[in-house]
């Protein structure tokens, strides 16, 4: 065989995926909405799953919120800059410190012990920052809430992946990410009915009400069914079935599409075990693991250094910045930003995970570029004219910038995440992910107030740099993942292990097939 011939066939076997479930898959045209099972697990996990984001949603958004709260202004001595930065980072902080501990919890209790570990955690530091006496109780409480939100990802994030249908599971991990809207909206419009408010209830009423999601989430977890694939690992098997025959099948025992996701997963998983240790190693074990690491990473890094820390947490800096200083002003402008967001969001959750993940990012990081660009054009204009229209410009371009991020790292970095890592790394590679998000989240919300109050419009420029830089990574870098099931996704870069699976795959399926021939033959003849 020639080597331009091996060089094609090699291609071939990232490009055409295994058929056999993703084509049983397309074969039931029965909608979600019509099978009673199914129903109710997807009903399920709006409060156990998808509600995890949002936590991170009311978070960012209250503290947005609490800078135009002069309750909370007050009582805290009005924290700015350095201390400004500290309160928002604390929350990074806290899961940077937990996070080497997340996958141990996550693939040895379950996807759902995970989750109900990280809400408990929130719900106690929502109540200690709600009680918080002074400035130390008040930063202690955000740490004890960061350190939770991971667990609760990485957990929620990985049961949708391994517990939806394949014909929805990447729907439903983008509409993860999207909740993290709901949580803002709620956060930012609190923050506008309390500001006004003369006793320190102002910023007590929104502390408490971030504990809700948490309380959800623990209130209903054990109503949820454990990811069969997590099952299968430890040997529970006939559990796993029975989940998949229920939920995937509406309880109907022969189904052929379960039989061979059963087989398919089960294979994978035995195949994934031969090829790898599962420590933390085996991330950097093959060139292909260490791609997906690299990925994986610089989405964490890309996801907070887009531009998007700024409007999260540092609204009312940037607002101030170009002659916006009225707090209900910002506090109105604040809840529209999210009002919009929580709109653009949930259409692009619902709409993007038809087309191609590198498509799809693509757009994303070249319309950031151009937007964030134009914004801080707008705001040197600003800065050496007064000019009203040049406030007004920035403005738009905070409200052009929110589809601009969500149609990509919004809708689909969960997604794309449970796509690229394997089973046994899946846990693994989304802490890594979560850790580089962390850090980049934790050095943004530390410098960003440093950053605008000393450089103003001349700090945007950095983002701009990386923003191109991103660009040519997703280019040369991104792999593309659309219209495959996990099991099809787990050799992404591993040629020889790709045909190796589907020879046992097929091979598994025909002697059950066999099996049910032979069956049949003996009844007859009886």
């Amino acid at each position: 065989m020639s080597p331009t011939a091996s060089l094609h066939e090699k291609q071939l076997t990232h490009e055409v995926p295994d058929p056999v479930v993703t084509r049983l898959a397309e074969l039931d045209e029965t909608p979600w909405y019509k099978k009673p099972n199914l129903r109710l697990l997807y009903l399920l996990m709006f409060p156990t799953c998808l509600g995890v984001e949002m936590t991170s949603g009311f978070d960012s958004s209250m503290i947005n919120g609490l800078q135009a709260v002069n309750s909370w202004d007050t009582f805290f001595n009005s924290p700015r800059s350095t201390l400004l930065g500290l309160i928002s980072a604390m929350y990074s902080l806290g899961a940077i410190i937990v996070l080497p501990l997340v996958p141990v919890i996550t693939d040895r209790l379950g996807r759902r012990h995970a989750i109900t570990f990280g809400s408990v955690l929130m719900i106690i530091g929502a109540a200690l920052q709600t009680g918080s006496q002074n400035f130390a109780m008040f930063i202690v409480s955000r740490l004890i809430i960061g350190m939770g939100i991971p667990f609760a990802i990485v957990g929620a994030s990985s049961l949708i992946g391994e517990l939806s249908h394949p014909k929805e599971r990447a729907r439903l991990g983008s509409i993860f990410n999207a909740c993290y809207f709901i949580g803002s909206i709620i956060a930012a419009g609190v923050t506008l009915g309390t500001f006004k408010m003369s006793t320190n209830w102002g910023w007590r009423i929104p502390s408490l009400l971030q504990l809700v999601p948490s309380a959800l989430q623990v209130t209903f977890i054990y109503f949820m069914p454990e990811s069969p694939r997590w099952l299968i690992s430890k040997g529970r098997g006939d559990e796993a079935m029975a989940i998949l025959v229920k939920y995937h099948a509406e309880g109907d025992e022969t189904s052929e599409f379960v039989k061979a996701e059963y087989v398919q997963i089960e294979k994978t998983l035995e195949l994934e075990r031969e090829a790898e240790n599962i420590g933390w190693r085996s991330l950097l074990a093959t060139p292909g693991m260490r791609r997906r690491v690299l990925v994986g990473s610089f989405l964490g890094l890309a996801t907070q250094w887009s531009g998007n820390g700024l409007t999260s947490y540092f609204l009312p800096q940037i607002l101030a910045n170009v002659g916006v200083t009225d707090n209900r002003t910002r506090n109105l402008i604040n809840l529209a930003i999210t009002c919009w967001g929580f709109i653009n969001a949930s259409f692009f959750a619902l709409t993007a995970t038809r087309f191609k993940r590198r498509t799809i990012y693509l757009t994303c990081t070249i319309s950031l570029l151009t937007v964030f660009t134009a914004w801080t054009i707008a705001s040197a204009r600003y800065r050496i004219t007064k000019d009203q229209s040049s406030s007004t410009a920035v403005i738009v371009f905070i409200f052009l910038y929110s589809p601009c991020y969500n149609i990509a790292y919004n809708a689909l970095t969960y997604t794309f995440l449970v796509e690229l890592f394997p089973f046994h790394v899946r846990a693994k590679g989304i802490s890594t992910f979560q850790w580089f998000s962390r850090a980049a989240g934790f050095f943004n919300q530390f410098v960003n107030p440093i950053g605008i109050a000393n450089a103003g419009w001349k700090y945007y420029i950095s983002y701009c740099i990386f923003l191109l830089f991103e660009v040519l990574f997703v280019y040369f870098l991104f792999p593309e993942t659309h219209n495959r099931t996990l099991e099809e996704l787990a050799f992404l870069f591993e040629d020889d292990k790709i045909v190796e699976q589907r020879r046992r795959v097929e091979e598994e399926i025909h002697h059950d097939e066999k099996d049910v021939h032979v069956d049949d033959a003996s009844d007859k003849k009886a």
